[in-house]
Formats: structure tokens, sequence, C-alpha cells
């Protein structure tokens, strides 16, 4: 069972790079609000779906809804919303693969952040890793000297952070829920946090930009593949780091950057630079030496 966190997180690899595809796309339509809404606008209703397939196939107790508990699946929830947020901005101020790149700073964030609060240890070759990533972070920061190129990876970095921190409360809620199976746990957990945004993003649009509503509302095709493959991703991630630490997973998870470098050439038919490439390149570098430590 301890190695099924690696097809977990190849396939939620993936469907991320995917999701982020579609993202950048509707982001041409829609504001950035509606952009981060429309990763969870129908995967609410459906991850509930989910959950009852669950426990129709395999009966287990209800969760324990602890302060504790909910306050981490609400700190998760808020901290995706920001790093989504963040991430559709740098798709705005980079390319497709780049702005995925810089965003993918998460896996190097979370096994720091990892060992700073959340008592995780890594290794000599880990620690190679986390330099390596920063390197291409450097790299990957832009060739305009100034705030021009500064600003990419501000933005970036800010990303992955919240990003870094989603992972690692998802992780602590999952492990806040013992009597369950892992796959119910992730599931619940995947539920409420989604939950917690949609109401969130929903009751904010309601109040100030009712007009993006209805434009997510009149173009279903492109909010629900966002949706959909975000859920996909989701489900993969929440499951994984369910049984298996965040930093190994987020790293493993940096084969998202190759389906990445596909998607931009083919699909969105942007250049990728050199440095970006090599950028992209040390990134994965990074991963490797931090999924082996």
């Amino acid at each position: 069972m301890f190695d099924i966190w690696i097809p977990l997180t190849l396939l939620a690899a993936c469907m991320q790079a995917w999701r982020n595809a579609f993202q950048k796309h509707l982001s041409q339509h829609v504001s950035i609000t509606g952009v981060t809404l429309a990763r969870f606008f129908w995967a609410w209703p459906v991850s509930i779906l989910y959950v009852f397939m669950l426990y129709r196939l395999w009966p287990a107790p209800l969760p324990t809804l602890s302060p504790l508990f909910m306050l981490t699946v609400i700190a998760a929830a808020l901290s995706q919303i920001a790093a989504t947020a963040l991430m559709v901005s740098l798709f705005q101020q980079r390319n497709y693969a780049a702005g995925v790149g810089l965003a993918k700073s998460e896996a190097l964030l979370a096994a720091i952040l990892g060992v700073l609060i959340f008592g995780a240890t890594i290794q000599p070759l880990g620690w190679c890793g986390v330099t390596i990533g920063a390197i291409a972070l450097w790299l990957m920061r832009g060739t305009v000297p100034g705030e021009a190129s500064l600003r990419p990876l501000l933005t970036g970095l800010a990303s992955g952070l919240c990003f870094a921190l989603t992972s690692l409360w998802v992780r602590e809620a999952s492990q806040l829920q013992p009597d369950l199976p892992f796959l119910h746990a992730a599931g619940w957990v995947l539920t409420l946090t989604i939950g917690v945004q949609w109401v969130t993003l929903v009751g904010w649009l309601i109040w100030r930009d009712r007009p993006t509503l209805a434009t997510l509302w009149r173009r279903p095709l492109d909010s629900s593949r966002v949706s959909l493959t975000s859920l996909g991703a989701s489900i993969g991630w929440f499951t994984a780091m369910s049984l298996q630490d965040v930093a190994l997973v987020k790293t493993l998870g940096q084969v998202e950057v190759l389906v990445t470098l596909l998607i931009a050439h083919f699909w969105f038919r942007e250049p990728v630079t050199q440095r970006d490439q090599l950028g992209l390149v040390l990134i994965v570098l990074g991963a490797i030496c931090v999924m082996w430590q």
C-alpha cells in the first residue's frame, strides 16, 4: 500500500498540468477571481459524490469534526485560494511554462517548512536539491533587470509558499482522522476544503462582482474542464499526501513540468527560452535529489 502514493502523484501531476493550461486559457476571458473560482465551481458537487461512493463501496465511520481539524481545513482552503490567484496573475506576467515553473517552488518551500515547522528531516542530498531549485528560480526570474524581472519571481515564490502551506495543512488534517481509511480521510479533507473555497469565492463574487459569475455560467465548457481536472489532481494529491510526506509527494510531482513544456509548445505555441528550459530541467533535477535523499 505504501507505493500507491507514486501512481497517485503522477496522475495528479498530469491532471494539474492540464488544469493550469485550462486556467491560463480561461484567464483571457475572466478575471483572476473568476478563474480561481472555476477551479472549485463544479468540483464541489462532484467531490461530494466521490465521498458518497467511497462510503457505498467501503463503509467507514464518519469523521471527527474537531475545532483543530476544521481550523486546519479552513487554513488549507484559504491558502489554496491565494496560491491559485497568485499563479493566475503569474500567467499574465510570464508565459505558461515559465509561470508554472516558478510556482513549482512549492516543493522546495514545502521541504524547508516541513523541517522548520512540521518536524520533517532532509538529508544532505535533499538540501542539494533545494539549492539546485533555488538556482533554477534565479534563472527563470526574467531577462529584464530591475522590477520587471523581480515581480514574476516574487509572485512565483508567493504562489509556491501558499501552495506549500496548503499541502502541509492538508496532510495535517488527514492525520487528524486516524480512525478513517486513508481514502476516506483524504476524501473528507478534499470535500470540506473545496466547500470552504466555494462558499468563500461565490459569496465574494455575489457581493462584489456578479458579472464574473454570469460569465462563468455562460462558459460551462471552460469552467467545467478547469474544475474537473482540478478535482482529479486534488484527489491524487490529497490521497498521496495522506500516505507520504509532503516533500516527497511534491518533489515527485515535479514531473508536471515536463507535461507543461509539451502543452506550452503544442497547444499555446509559446516559445520557451533557453533560460526557462534550463530552469525547468534544474527543477526536475532538484526534485530527484530531494526524492532520493
